[in-house]
């Protein structure tokens, strides 16, 4: 299977595994839906190299279902972890990473 290139589209359902990996090449637009799960709530999403994949639009609908996109940068290669913090409602202090996205940002193949 080849890396994801344009916009692609990463759902994260209930069950699902707590980290995924994506190779994508450089300039893709990741839209990444985590759906709502029992007795957590998404509260924020960050990225280990803002430089290389910058997340942004984060909101979290009125199911609880989040929706954030991460923009790749256009000339770089490399990877980066945009993590998704997730906790119970009724918890206080720092939410633990309920997800992460492993992103390897990929050059396109050189033609000959």
């Amino acid at each position: 299977m080849g890396c994801a290139a344009g916009r692609t589209e990463l759902i994260v359902g209930e069950g699902a595994p707590r980290e995924e990996r994506l190779c994508v090449r450089p300039g893709t637009v990741v839209s990444l839906v985590l759906l709502a799960r029992a007795g957590e709530r998404w509260t924020a999403v960050a990225s280990s190299a803002p430089a290389l994949a910058l997340p942004f639009g984060w909101r979290v609908a009125a199911d609880g279902t989040a929706h954030t996109a991460v923009r790749c940068a256009v000339v770089r290669a490399g990877r980066a972890d945009i993590t998704v913090t997730a906790r119970a409602p009724d918890l206080a202090g720092p939410a633990p990473v309920g997800f992460t996205l492993r992103l390897s940002v990929l050059p396109r193949p050189k033609e000959c």
